[in-house]
């Protein structure tokens, strides 16, 4: 590899981003001592506002900067998969156009890379809610060490890496890409990541967590979906649908399914709790594809997980039951107690 050879692409879908796009981008000029070295792919996806414009005025300032301009929006997944078709680094990592990097974020992490010969690196983020700071920790206590993807799956009762699915956290050796394991399920807006960290920890050979300066993530933007409430919300379900597959091809899956069904009922719950914000016709999707979904799963594990649940909130997810799963006893408290 020659020395102007780039070392790490950075993946930035971006739809909308005019307010944001050019933080996120200056923060990428103080990442490398030698700015060659990275290239930054920007998926400007049918944006309306003036992202593609903003950012292509940072080509002097980034001289491995492309942008990829879709003339209707396609999705954060489609976007994802088109940066990672065209990036040509050995690193990859992937930033949303509404966020940014402490200096030498990315070095800190090709370094580690590197120094570890892991297939990827996850880390700590900090978000940042009307000027608020927060530090989230990455939910593994070992840092700097190789470790093994799966042992970081289980235990099913306590938050662990398969719960911190963020994309940005981290970054990725090209030998990953190079077995289909950084592609995300086309079309998706959103939960497109939650099937995409279970294929990571269950078919990589090693990862570890670094303290890296940080990735600032913007809560509480309008543009967020995070505080839309139409269909693209709904997106989980297909995800949990595709994440069901892949455990289904598991050898091991019996030890998994408590944790991925855990999960999915928590995600279930509080897009429950958000169904007054829907429309009619969203929220009967919302029951009508949970419904669908819950009858794919082994039965036997899905009864344990709603055990696993408080009364209220099983009472409220218990409709969407199948009908040959009777949890009577889970939901109400004076017959569970007697």
């Amino acid at each position: 590899m020659s020395q102007t050879a780039h070392r790490i692409s950075v993946i930035i879908p971006a739809k909308d981003q005019a307010s944001f796009i050019r933080d996120c981008l200056a923060s990428l000029e103080r990442q490398l001592a030698d700015p060659a070295a990275l290239e930054v792919l920007v998926i400007d996806d049918g944006s309306s506002d003036r992202t593609g414009e903003l950012a292509a005025g940072f080509r002097d300032r980034l001289p491995g900067l492309r942008i990829i301009r879709n003339d209707s929006p396609r999705g954060l997944a489609t976007a994802r998969n088109q940066g990672l078709d065209a990036s040509t680094a050995p690193h990859i990592a992937y930033l949303d156009g509404d966020d940014w990097l402490a200096p030498g974020h990315l070095e800190a992490c090709s370094r580690s890379l590197d120094e570890l010969d892991v297939d990827f690196v996850r880390t700590d983020h900090i978000r940042v809610t009307a000027g608020t700071r927060v530090l989230y920790r990455a939910p593994q206590a070992l840092r700097n060490v190789a470790l093994d993807p799966r042992a970081s799956i289980l235990p099913h009762t306590e938050s662990t890496m398969v719960d911190y699915p963020y994309a940005w956290a981290g970054m990725f050796q090209r030998r990953v890409a190079d077995r289909g394991l950084l592609r995300f399920p086309d079309g998706l807006h959103t939960a497109e990541d939650r099937a995409w960290i279970w294929r990571l920890h269950l078919e990589c050979d090693s990862y570890a967590v670094n303290n890296a300066p940080g990735i600032l993530y913007r809560r509480g933007i309008d543009t967020s979906l995070t505080q839309i409430f139409d269909a693209r919300q709904l997106d989980f379900v297909p995800a949990y649908q595709l994440a069901f597959g892949i455990l289904r091809e598991e050898p091991d899956a019996a030890l998994y399914w408590p944790k991925m069904i855990r999960q999915f009922l928590a995600i279930t719950a509080h897009h429950n709790s958000r169904k007054a914000n829907m429309s009619p016709a969203v929220a009967a999707d919302l029951d009508r594809l949970v419904t669908d979904a819950m009858g794919t799963l082994p039965e036997a594990e899905l009864r344990e997980a709603f055990a696993g649940l408080d009364p209220e909130r099983a009472a409220e997810l218990a409709p969407m039951l199948p009908d040959s799963i009777d949890v009577t006893d889970l939901i109400d408290p004076e017959r569970s107690n007697a």
